[in-house]
């Protein structure tokens, strides 16, 4: 596996996850665009509202469970490892439960979820194994697994790692790790899921009007979903 140090073109000072998330927290929601994530979750082929109850692993700020209970699932517990976006998630009071908590030992009851979802997570994990085999044994029979994730492609083209800026103007870049696609597929095969769909979100129009600098990028994949099903 590639490491992503052999692309990083920023050499921004590094932090870790709890360190870069809860310094991040009080920004997080002027500088995240609903089309690296929220865009592609509209494009899956999935009944929203026919989801029983949903894990939210990495809820973060609780975008992502606002979004799930706008679209009619009503009962999701959240997880996150950064108490600053925690509180922020539950001021957004999205979530039945939140917990403190790391997304590979999420410490959920096994197998009673219809879907689990994490949306740009993953890139800071440096093993993907741990990670997926806690997706399924949170999973009920027939439950998914979607994954929003940064692609690959847009990680060593750009060379460019998760991070923000703080209230004092320096970049600082929050640990960041490169998975390929055959990383992800080796890591849901071999936790016993099965992938029944992938969608790519491009470096489109959208993009451009809102980061005319990234024309160099235009037709360049930048996020992608993945579907995974468990038997």
């Amino acid at each position: 596996m590639p490491s992503f140090a052999d692309f990083d073109r920023r050499n921004y000072r590094t932090v870790d996850v709890v360190t870069g998330y809860d310094g991040w927290s009080a920004t997080y929601e002027q500088t995240v665009m609903d089309e690296m994530d929220l865009a592609l979750l509209e494009r899956l082929d999935i009944d929203w509202a026919a989801i029983g109850r949903a894990a939210d692993l990495g809820c973060g700020t609780g975008r992502t469970g606002g979004w799930l209970r706008a679209h009619g699932v009503t009962e999701i517990d959240g997880v996150d490892t950064s108490s600053g976006m925690l509180a922020l998630a539950a001021e957004r009071a999205a979530h039945t439960t939140l917990t403190l908590a790391d997304v590979r030992e999420s410490g959920l009851p096994g197998g009673a979820y219809d879907l689990v979802i994490c949306a740009l997570v993953d890139e800071h994990l440096p093993d993907l194994a741990p990670f997926y085999a806690e997706a399924r044994r949170l999973l009920a029979p027939g439950g998914r697994f979607v994954l929003v994730s940064y692609h690959p492609q847009f990680m060593m083209v750009t060379g460019m790692p998760t991070h923000y800026t703080t209230g004092s103007g320096e970049a600082l870049a929050i640990s960041t790790h490169l998975h390929l696609v055959g990383d992800h597929v080796s890591a849901g095969v071999g936790a016993g899921l099965r992938l029944t769909e992938l969608r790519e979100a491009l470096v489109d129009e959208t993009w451009l009007a809102a980061k005319p600098k990234w024309a160099h990028l235009r037709g360049q994949p930048f996020t992608m979903a993945q579907v995974w099903t468990a038997s």
